[in-house]
């Protein structure tokens, strides 16, 4: 019978007989070559048996069923290996991420010194605050207890020295003003010391924001510093960061004097009820106004000493870094008002109860509250405070202008190039 073509016919075909025929010569060879000592055509070492896949995928018995194949083949495909590979973002492998797995997408962001270079949290910001001052705390110490004792000392022999032409103002003694023709002399009177206070605490803000900032910098960077390293990097900019510190003061006080000018005119006038219902809606609304100013060029100062821009240059910095973050920025710079409010109020509360343990509880006279005694336990009070809060509040404002650089300008990217290649 003739067989068709694609079929075959019952029993062996003559090609499984020589197979088969091969086969058993093989073995005969192989048998024999063991009893005569010679090298035999396979290897000494041969796999155990078993049920061994011609495919190259996968342990034995572990085969997988057409559908899964079927699957397995419409999937990723270069980066789809044979162990898994790297998982893409559908198929079955999408549940790495919600398994504990490293999220491919989002690397943990390098953090070469006090903060993780990436968009930062308000704790983070006030963390890496308090982490610059701990890590580096013999220049930052050494800089805002220098600056305190010193401001402090001149102020407390000011302030007993002074000619006081206040008492007005007083509320311990002496009258208080009744019309508003009073309250302007009394505080005409006092602005000689009011002023001089004024230009200390803006001496030492001054020396104390410029060189905190460049501290800061420097630990971001996980880079060290010493006092004196950043005294010569601050202090070219320095008479530049004393500009900005008068201007920007100097503009707050103009919008509160435009807002109750018109309220002591109308009192000078004669109309003294109109006059002070008029200086206290004008006073609310130009405290809005200098807030929002305020917020606005909060940023200047690090912009001035870091980027070494000047006074007008850093305002409009300031101002393009803060625009639609506004509540943002006001609510981390309120965090840091009430961080140092806490402080003093603490350091005040330890110098009182000092003072009652020495003096005890009695009345004393307003003399008494000015004598060299009590001005010096005061002045302690606020060199301590100032040497603890002053590190932080610059130390913020320094962390949250390079946390806005770092959401609007991927200053991160700089940042961490720098760093690596200061390492």
């Amino acid at each position: 019978m003739t067989d068709s073509p694609g079929r075959t016919s019952p029993g062996s075909s003559p090609s499984e007989e020589t197979d088969k025929a091969a086969e058993t010569t093989e073995a005969i060879e192989a048998t024999e070559a063991a009893q005569e000592g010679r090298p035999a055509q396979w290897a000494q070492e041969q796999p155990p048996p078993g049920d061994w896949s011609t495919s190259a995928q996968g342990p034995p018995r572990q085969r997988r069923s057409t559908g899964e194949r079927a699957r397995a083949r419409t999937g990723p495909g270069p980066s789809h290996g044979a162990g898994g590979g790297v998982p893409g973002p559908q198929g079955p492998q999408a549940g790495w991420q919600q398994a504990g797995r490293p999220q491919w997408g989002r690397p943990q962001a390098p953090q070469p010194g006090v903060i993780p270079l990436r968009p930062l949290q308000a704790g983070e910001i006030v963390e890496g605050a308090v982490r610059t001052m701990r890590i580096h705390w013999r220049a930052v110490l050494g800089i805002s207890l220098t600056v305190a004792v010193g401001t402090q000392a001149v102020a407390t022999v000011v302030d007993r020295l002074w000619d006081r032409g206040t008492p007005e103002l007083d509320p311990l003694g002496g009258a208080t003003p009744e019309t508003p023709q009073e309250l302007v002399e009394a505080i005409g009177n006092g602005l000689g010391g009011i002023g001089v206070a004024w230009l200390l605490s803006l001496v030492g803000s001054i020396t104390a924001a410029a060189l905190l900032t460049v501290i800061v910098s420097r630990a971001v960077l996980g880079r060290p510093v010493t006092a004196r390293e950043a005294w010569r990097s601050a202090r070219p900019q320095l008479g530049r960061m004393a500009g900005l510190m008068v201007l920007v003061p100097m503009l707050l006080i103009g919008v509160f004097a435009v807002g109750i000018v018109w309220g002591l005119l109308a009192a000078a006038a004669g109309a003294e009820q109109a006059g002070m219902s008029l200086t206290a809606v004008g006073g609310l609304a130009a405290m809005v106004v200098a807030t929002w100013l305020w917020i606005r060029y909060s940023l200047a100062a690090p912009a001035l000493m870091l980027e070494k821009q000047g006074v007008a240059a850093a305002m409009q910095r300031s101002a393009k870094l803060v625009r639609g973050a506004w509540w943002r920025v006001f609510g981390i710079q309120l965090i840091s008002i009430l961080i140092t409010a806490l402080v003093a109020l603490m350091a005040q509360a330890v110098v009182v109860v000092f003072d009652v343990f020495i003096h005890g509880i009695g009345d004393q006279s307003v003399a008494d509250a000015t004598d060299w005694a009590s001005l010096i336990e005061i002045g302690i009070a606020a060199v301590v405070s100032s040497a603890l809060t002053l590190p932080v509040s610059a130390g913020m404002t320094a962390l949250l202008y390079m946390d806005q650089r770092i959401r609007r300008e991927s200053l991160d990217v700089e940042l961490a190039r720098s760093a690596g290649e200061g390492k």
